[in-house]
């Protein structure tokens, strides 16, 4: 079998930032899948799953209201190996067209207060591991993260 794309980034040089992970063609139209990385991999601890999901649904939720990208988001969700979480989103984009979205996010995430959207057993199936504190924390951490990264961010390591 083929080595899939995600396979071939040299995470041992991988740092957090946003990257385009894949460009794929469904018809006429393109996908852009985004690597929203938060922690380096084989090099940070990863992130406990109660934050991920916390992550998951305030990051879903914001996303799916932005009047601007509401319409192309196609998905948000955590990578298995809990660095990071890819989106994808209709049209092709650079992360330079999404810092402002995903600065945005994260601020959102980051300073959130309340009830978790959909943290219940009625709208969720695991709706009791939920770290909300742990959520704002990387929120915090990965929006001043973008605000400040340079291009290295911006692009995966060769």
């Amino acid at each position: 079998m083929e080595k899939i794309t995600s396979f071939t980034i040299d995470h041992i040089r991988l740092k957090p930032g946003l990257y385009v992970s894949r460009l794929d063609k469904v018809g006429a139209e393109t996908v852009t899948t985004f690597d929203l990385r938060l922690t380096s991999p084989n090099e940070e601890p990863v992130m406990n799953t109660a934050e991920m999901h916390t992550i998951e649904h305030l990051a879903a939720t914001y996303l799916r209201n932005e009047p601007s990208w509401k319409e192309k988001v196609l998905y948000f969700g955590p990578m298995g190996c809990r660095t990071g979480f890819y989106l994808l989103l209709a049209g092709e984009y650079t992360p330079s067209d999404v810092r402002e979205l995903i600065v945005n996010c994260f601020e959102f995430v980051g300073n959130y207060q309340g009830k978790v959207p959909g943290a219940s057993p009625k709208d969720c199936g695991n709706y009791l591991d939920m770290n909300l504190p742990m959520a704002n924390y990387w929120g915090k951490k990965y929006s001043n993260l973008l605000k400040n990264a340079d291009k290295s961010r911006f692009v995966y390591p060769e």
